[in-house]
């Protein structure tokens, strides 16, 4: 699969509604996709395209500061997945970022004391891509505990 990674600058919530919306086993709940789709709009998004201009993945970024970041959400098309696109997509942010002279990259996900075969694999993912779990939290979403993982960068 050829694909290239390119910044978005239009229609941002749009797209990661679309690829969203293919998995409710990560993005589930309608108010989150509504809330991650309004706040792209504001923030950096990075999108995976085919050679038919076809969007198969997305990653955006928000800055805490001037030393930190996050992944703020990231999805990819079931079908294009374990393909190398998310991590296309987390080299392309982490490189954006070193660039701008953040130190640390964070990602947010459910917790370890949750166990859920889906995010297993996400946290997989981000330890593969270079994330370090640093400690989790049961007050920062209403409902599950949320993994913080870093990356120096």
């Amino acid at each position: 699969m050829k694909f290239s990674i390119q910044e978005i600058t239009n229609c941002k919530g749009e797209i990661a509604e679309g690829i969203l919306r293919l998995l409710p086993n990560w993005f589930g709940t309608e108010s989150g996709i509504v809330e991650y789709c309004h706040q792209v709009n504001e923030l950096p998004l990075f999108a995976a395209v085919t050679q038919t201009d076809a969007i198969i993945g997305f990653l955006s970024l928000k800055e805490h500061n001037e030393f930190s970041g996050e992944i703020y959400v990231m999805g990819v098309a079931p079908e294009y997945h374990r393909q190398g696109i998310g991590k296309a997509l987390v080299e392309h942010s982490v490189k954006y970022c070193r660039n701008r002279g953040l130190e640390f990259l964070q990602v947010k996900t459910l917790g370890l004391s949750c166990p859920d075969s889906f995010f297993d694999n996400t946290r997989k993912f981000y330890l593969q891509v270079g994330f370090r779990p640093l400690e989790e939290f049961t007050s920062i979403w209403s409902s599950n505990p949320c993994l913080i993982m870093v990356m120096a960068l």
